[in-house]
């Protein structure tokens, strides 16, 4: 039986040569409960936290460069939710959503995608720290959840044919865990060079899809299934399966007094004194963390 623990918290990507497909597979497990904790959110907003920073997970672990940070911005015109971000650096997530409690409260349980959003759109940025250049792409938050959401993502953005699921459940001792599987057509041009152009024609797509659409959330979640046996179970009968080294995943919110201090120093000496309280004393708050942290001006000084 294999250790449920050593199973959490973990990305892995993959490759079918002959079919022209990558992919990406994860589940998070502790590092999503210490996320949630800090926040309190109902029931609706912690799922779908947690499917956005599986998303994250699986998006930000392609990124070849280990500086590059990849960001998840959705914004709302009359949807229940007003702001959700995610954001992926070297392993690490965080992630937070602000959204209005007595909207939420009047509607139903499990509001629909709609619902939380409105007329919302979704904006992926990738951010290379190599090249320091920024790619970005945005698209409405259409269909009916945040997995198709993603997938017209990679549609309409990079014309690149996806599938993405996601899942969450909560274990045994109440706790979240959250997966996802994330697959695509490899364009021409990706072995060795930058992408050239689409692939106009996906006869293995097919294929590779519908595999990959019978994966259920219950084994994306499932801590007592390896990633490698989830992959194993969808492609067990390709010539050639390409598996790499797991990503260790892990909260990354990155406040801490130093860095806060360092920010700070960057405004000017009035813009300071008119942030600071009575007591000379700068109150920041991080919605990541949900923690306020205190700066004297002293030290900022």
């Amino acid at each position: 039986m294999t250790d449920a623990v050593a199973e959490l918290d973990r990305a892995i990507g993959f490759m079918i040569p002959d079919r022209n497909a990558r992919g990406r597979i994860a589940r998070l497990g502790p590092t999503l409960d210490t996320i949630l904790n800090a926040h309190a959110y109902p029931p609706a907003i912690e799922t779908l936290l947690a499917e956005a920073l599986t998303l994250a997970a699986l998006l930000g672990s392609t990124l070849k460069d280990g500086e590059g940070q990849l960001t998840l911005q959705a914004q709302t015109q009359g949807g229940i939710i007003s702001l959700l971000v995610c954001d992926y650096l070297n392993g690490a997530v965080r992630g937070y959503i602000q959204y209005d409690a007595d909207r939420l409260s009047e509607g139903p349980d499990e509001p629909s995608l709609f619902a939380l959003f409105g007329n919302g759109y979704l904006a992926v940025t990738f951010d290379q720290s190599v090249t320091r250049e920024r790619y970005q792409g945005i698209v409405p938050l259409d269909g009916a959840s945040l997995a198709e959401a993603a997938q017209s993502y990679f549609l309409q953005s990079e014309q690149i044919p996806s599938l993405v699921r996601l899942g969450t459940r909560r274990d045994a001792g109440g706790r979240m865990v959250a997966g996802g599987l994330l697959l695509q057509h490899l364009p021409d041009g990706e072995e060795g060079r930058e992408r050239l152009h689409t692939r106009l024609d996906h006869p293995e797509w097919q294929h590779v899809e519908t595999l990959g659409a019978t994966m259920s959330g219950e084994e994306l979640t499932d801590a007592t299934i390896p990633l490698e046996s989830l992959i194993w179970r969808l492609f067990n009968e390709e010539r050639e399966v390409r598996v790499f080294p797991a990503t260790a995943l892990s909260r990354g919110c990155r406040c801490d007094a130093t860095y806060i201090s360092q920010v700070l120093a960057k405004f000017s000496e009035i813009d300071r004194a008119e942030m600071a309280d009575e007591n000379g004393v700068i109150n920041v708050d991080c919605a990541f963390c949900a923690r306020s942290f205190p700066v004297s001006l002293a030290d900022v000084a």
